[in-house]
């Protein structure tokens, strides 16, 4: 669709990508090592690093796919985010003190303390997996308002959008990406709060308006609260959500790397707490905006959505219907929501294959320097990767990016928040009890998904929908694992500091852990 570029515009958004740009110059010469590219010396106050974990987990995936599923249907998939609260209170009080401890860089070094190497390389490799799709689906996302505002092809904006981001990330280390996640993070509220208040002031009836037609036509509703795994219900929403954030709290690599870059537990703690006080009520505006965007079309009718995919509404609105240089800050807001996560989860990436999968079999044979170096030639291939991802994206067909997003966190999860689970809070299980059932747990995980996508006869599959897949996957994994413990027998490791039950003395347990950057040569 051919909409004309206003110079307004234009130039809210280059003034915001010229300051992100400058972020990733200024950082890119205090990186000597990898102790500074990964986790910026571990100096961050708590108030950035809080800032830094809404811009990493907010993404174009809550500013453009929440008002699209709202949209399109109705408040279902907000349940996701309603467990936030309780396990915020659970990784403040728990998992954070874990991966403080011994001067953590990766989230899943505490596998290989608890379980031994292989749950540690399938953590690694489970979370390099979802990071790529996960990333893939927001760089397409954030391409569509940027293809709607250039006329390019929807390939030529996923290219540019990914070299961009790229270039700063690489360039600057964990330094570039928290302080862009920071100022991305206020644009993003800004963006969104300024949207919901012009939908309310342009409709006759204002916020009274919205709410009486989303009242009337079911658009508030939280799903069917029945019981039944087959259907996208309440609970099955809810319990996903539960399983999903239990997930990223416990053993997401973009969080735990928070955890560890903030200069003290306190500020650690303190940035979860304003993380969490954030975002739901942030992603409650955003569902908001979708069901005020459904209202408002119902009393503008517009024929050109007719042509258009969900998650291409609201940009449609915002490019149309919002004055000039308004419209550019929204976008930027769009942006930035992009760019906070994309960014994020480059380094991420780059920080667990050096830290995880290189380091442990390379160990001193090469020099710090060589690992630095290393870690950006990675987050250049994780590029390479993502914006092949997001062209993939632009071509399939689907209800709304949000819901792909939670099919993909359910079938490819796997067992990873249940390895974190029972190293936390059991001690029977030791490292071949909890490979044998990760074992186990990724062919069920498989029977599973094969079931969801037609392969299987119908008499073979039970029938669940693939919302549920994360959940029974990592129930399998825990009574398999602690059912095993029983014949192998509980584990013969020192186990102090590594369960809630044996947090013991912290001399030493963070004895256990060598020093995780030798020195440049």
């Amino acid at each position: 669709m051919d909409l004309t570029l206003r110079p307004l515009d234009v130039a809210a958004i280059l003034v915001y990508l010229a300051a992100m740009f400058g972020i990733g110059i200024y950082f890119s010469r205090r990186n000597e090592t990898t102790e500074e590219y990964f986790v910026g010396n571990r100096a961050f106050p708590g108030w950035v690093i809080g800032l830094s974990m809404l811009g990493t987990i907010v993404s174009s995936a809550t500013f453009l796919a929440l008002p699209a599923a709202a949209y399109v249907l109705d408040w279902r998939q907000l349940a996701v985010n309603l467990a936030l609260p309780l396990i915020a209170v659970m990784a403040v009080l728990v998992f954070i003190p874990f991966f403080r401890r011994g001067k953590l860089t990766s989230a899943f070094e505490y596998l290989g303390m608890r379980f031994g190497m292989a749950p540690r390389i399938y953590g690694t490799l489970s979370f390099i997996v979802l990071q790529l799709i996960r990333m893939a689906q927001i760089l397409f996302l954030v391409s569509i308002p940027v293809q709607f505002m250039t006329g390019l092809s929807i390939e030529v904006v996923v290219i540019g959008a990914g070299l961009f981001i790229a270039f700063y990330t690489i360039a600057g280390g964990i330094e570039a990406v928290v302080w862009t996640d920071v100022v991305q993070a206020i644009v993003l509220l800004g963006g969104g709060l300024l949207c919901f208040l012009y939908i309310a002031w342009e409709l006759p009836g204002g916020m009274t308006q919205v709410l009486e037609v989303g009242v009337a036509e079911g658009k508030f509703s939280l799903g069917s609260f029945e019981w039944n795994l087959s259907e996208r219900t309440f609970w099955t929403v809810a319990i996903l959500g539960i399983i999903n954030w239990l997930a990223i709290y416990s053993g997401d690599q973009n969080i735990v790397q928070r955890y560890v870059a903030a200069k003290s537990t306190y500020e650690a703690r303190k940035a979860t707490i304003i993380y969490s006080a954030i975002a739901l009520p942030m992603w409650t505006m955003f569902f908001f905006i979708g069901t005020a965007l459904y209202v408002y079309f119902q009393t503008y009718p517009e024929p050109a959505l007719a042509g258009l995919e969900t998650d291409q509404v609201f940009p449609y609105f915002i490019l149309t219907r919002i004055p000039a240089g308004l419209a550019g800050l929204i976008l930027a807001a769009v942006v930035a929501a992009a760019m906070s996560s994309l960014d994020s989860g480059i380094n991420s990436i780059s920080t667990v294959v050096v830290v995880d999968l290189l380091r442990p079999n390379l160990g001193d044979v090469y020099s710090d320097r060589f690992y630095l170096r290393t870690a950006r030639v990675i987050a250049a291939v994780v590029t390479v990767l993502v914006i092949s991802g997001g062209i993939a994206f632009s071509r399939m067909e689907k209800e709304s990016m949000n819901d792909i997003s939670l099919i993909v966190t359910s079938l490819f999860g796997g067992c990873l928040m249940g390895l974190f689970m029972m190293g936390f809070f059991t001690r029977r299980i030791d490292g071949v009890s909890a490979t044998i059932a990760m074992c186990l747990a990724v062919v069920f995980n498989a029977y599973l998904g094969l079931g969801l996508l037609g392969w299987l006869p119908q008499a073979w599959t039970l029938g669940v929908h693939s919302y549920w897949v994360g959940a029974l996957v990592n129930l399998f994994f825990a009574v398999t694992a602690y059912l095993l413990s029983f014949v192998v027998g509980s584990s013969r490791l020192d186990l102090t500091g590594l369960t809630v039950w044996t947090l013991g003395d912290r001399k030493e347990s963070q004895d256990r852990a060598a020093p995780l950057t030798p020195s440049v040569d």
